[in-house]
């Protein structure tokens, strides 16, 4: 069994809030909210996990980063950031439980013992061993679920591929949703025919599972459509590669299937849009009526004449379909198609604020909400 050492790999990073010089009041938000920044040289921020201390353990992607972030006095915006790990492979997923954090690499779950004691020397254990080593769509989003297990998806390691008894990939674990029971660290199917999803969350009232998916590229600029899916039963199979958006059947893998076979997407998003991150808002100072409604990170386009996403959208969500799907942080994106931000992942803090990831200006922002006055 491996080890991985975070000790003399330490550094930290001070004033990190404060020094932020980025374009905030180009981001518009509905009335009441507004978004600052907690957290500035978050190198390629990624999925987020809260400590029972307060410190946000923060991943990373292509940087190979772990961090924690702390805000000791509380005022919503961090005074460090430390470099706690490094040279890991694609540590884009984290999960906190029980003082211990599980960091996601490409082929294996860790597992950091006690972290908030050992930031500055612990070695991590190998809590989940045997998943594929591609690093396409080998970046993980992880959580633990109502259930205790640990939520793992694997995602495809192409663009378009049969990975049960295809040509050149064949292993069930790919384009799926897994969960581990850590006792018996053994693969469970949750979901599959799931090219790649990178969030998901579980609805507070009826528990099913909800995920985020991104949809092929080189059909073109508007085919197919990214997903938001729910799981509402077992090993259910949500299409991919032979149908995207429940019903465009794939050039390449589509002929002689019937889209009749598998789950149908509760919401189609725009093609490309790149949906990463969701979350249901439970929390108490947000709007009463947010506890129906699903925060949507779209990363934004890559494979595109021009780009969509690069902004957090609202679903509504009635008897487990997607009603209204509305723009919630906008302003990453400029008018000139340049673009100064990518969010990520969300975190629900004590306060009932939200954290929001943006691994391209390598900032974590904090999303807030003040009643307006009532001037009648």
């Amino acid at each position: 069994m491996t080890t991985k050492l975070i000790g003399s790999m330490v550094m930290a990073l001070t004033a990190t809030a404060v020094d932020a010089k980025l374009p905030l009041e180009t981001l518009t938000l509905p009335q009441g909210y507004s978004i600052s920044i907690y957290a500035q040289g978050v190198t390629n921020a990624r999925q987020m996990a809260l400590g029972d201390d307060g410190t946000v353990y923060v991943g990373s992607r292509d940087a190979g980063l772990l961090h924690a972030v702390q805000d000791k006095d509380g005022d919503g915006q961090a005074e460090s950031v430390t470099v706690i790990a490094k040279g890991l492979n694609m540590p884009s997923g984290l999960a906190y439980r029980d003082g211990d954090l599980f960091v996601a690499e490409v082929s294996q779950v860790l597992r950091y013992k006690d972290i908030a004691e050992h930031l500055d020397g612990a070695e991590a254990e190998v809590a989940i061993s045997g998943l594929p080593t591609d690093k396409h769509h080998g970046w993980k989003y992880i959580d633990f679920g109502p259930d205790g297990h640990l939520y793992v998806p694997v995602g495809a390691p192409c663009n378009i591929c049969e990975t049960n008894g295809g040509k050149e990939f064949d292993n069930p674990l790919y384009a799926s949703i897994l969960r581990f029971d850590l006792k018996d660290p053994k693969p469970e199917w949750v979901a599959r025919g799931v090219r790649n999803s990178v969030g998901f969350d579980w609805h507070p009232e009826t528990g099913n599972l909800w995920f985020s998916d991104n949809g092929r590229d080189w059909m073109g600029d508007d085919l197919p459509p990214c997903e938001i899916n729910h799981v509402s039963a077992p090993n259910q199979h949500f299409g991919y590669p032979y149908f995207h958006g429940g019903t465009i059947a794939d050039p390449e893998f589509g002929e002689g299937k019937k889209a009749e076979d598998y789950v149908q997407p509760a919401h189609n998003l725009g093609a490309h849009v790149a949906p990463l991150g969701i979350h249901f808002y439970t929390g108490s100072q947000f709007p009463e009526s947010s506890g129906q409604r699903l925060l949507v990170a779209e990363h934004g386009s890559w494979n595109r004449s021009s780009k969509v996403g690069y902004r957090v959208m609202m679903a509504h969500i009635e008897q487990g379909q997607v009603t209204d799907y509305t723009p919630f942080v906008e302003g990453w994106l400029n008018s000139d198609d340049t673009v100064w931000g990518r969010p990520v992942a969300f975190l629900a803090m004590p306060d009932g604020s939200v954290l929001l990831s943006d691994d391209f200006a390598d900032v974590i922002y904090r999303i807030s909400y003040t009643k307006p006055a009532d001037n009648g």
